[in-house]
């Protein structure tokens, strides 16, 4: 049986060898992944040099090699950026545009094929979103969003789902108090979303009525970001975006069945209160008192 710290590297020895993270031509393009990845983000919209080299977590020296590279090529141009001279702002030509499409086809093309392979798909997928989870905590963002928007009707349907499958009796959304969207937008309330390199992690909505009372609502963490204290993140950006708005006091309202829920509302200074809606799922009620700023 082998020890953690060796399954760890059978793990990285399996993920180095199925990306040709060490091919000098990675998908047969004529050039390693380093300079791969940096064409590929800045084709996603990347193009601040220093926001690259960060994203990508190169050091200075090379990340100048890779763009050189890539200059050398004919791929990309870098200039200064028009209000900062001291920045400099990457962008694919003509031909970096086409070297990006093919990179996107192949590597799309080998994610199926790796998929395909795998007699669980779905089971694959969870434990990658787990580790990409993990590996990548630091890079998580908390961002305010629009309610309506894609990201968020993917984080509350995923949620409505895993409330079906946790709740005795099931869950109807059309059954409970659902908010409305115009609710948790500013200036009455707020919606986050937790993002990582794209995917969405976890939401939570700031329910206001333009008074000094408000409502968290809709609080979920995706299964594989649970342990990395994501919802402790979401909490507080909702309670500072609450002092904001010069909201005084939150109220929640949550269901037995969520007991890590329930953890984090009781660790974080939430005390439970009598029943305050006639929403059939909760059977739990919480309050809290925000004190005007926020302790360090």
């Amino acid at each position: 049986m082998l020890d953690p710290v060796s399954r760890v590297r059978r793990f990285n020895r399996a993920v180095t060898s199925e990306v040709g993270a060490l091919d000098t031509s990675f998908l047969g393009r004529g050039r390693p992944l380093g300079a791969a990845r940096v064409l590929n983000a800045i084709g996603h919209g990347r193009s601040d040099v220093a926001e690259l080299r960060d994203y990508l977590a190169l050091d200075s020296g090379l990340m100048s090699r890779f763009l050189r590279g890539l200059e050398e090529e004919g791929l990309v141009t870098t200039k200064p950026h028009p209000d900062d001279a001291r920045r400099r702002i990457a962008r694919l030509t003509a031909a970096g545009r086409r070297e990006f499409e093919a990179y996107e086809t192949l590597s799309n093309a080998q994610a199926e094929s790796m998929l395909a392979r795998h007699s669980q798909p779905e089971a694959l997928l969870a434990a990658m979103d787990m580790v990409a989870a993990a590996l990548g905590r630091n890079r998580i963002s908390v961002e305010e969003a629009d309610p309506r928007g894609e990201p968020a009707r993917y984080c509350l349907g995923e949620y409505y789902s895993e409330l079906s499958r946790r709740f005795e009796r099931g869950f109807d959304v059309a059954l409970s108090r659902d908010p409305d969207a115009m609710d948790m937008m500013p200036p009455r309330g707020t919606f986050f979303i937790a993002m990582s390199d794209g995917l969405p992690l976890g939401c939570v909505g700031l329910k206001g009525t333009g008074g000094e009372c408000a409502e968290i609502k809709r609080l979920w963490v995706a299964p594989a970001a649970r342990g990395l204290g994501l919802g402790r993140r979401l909490m507080d950006a909702t309670e500072d975006a609450a002092r904001k708005l010069s909201i005084e006091t939150l109220r929640l309202d949550t269901n037995s069945a969520l007991a890590e829920a329930m953890q984090l509302y009781r660790r974080t200074g939430w005390t439970e209160i009598e029943r305050f809606n006639d929403d059939p799922y909760p059977d739990l009620f919480f309050e809290k008192r925000l004190s005007p700023d926020r302790p360090a």
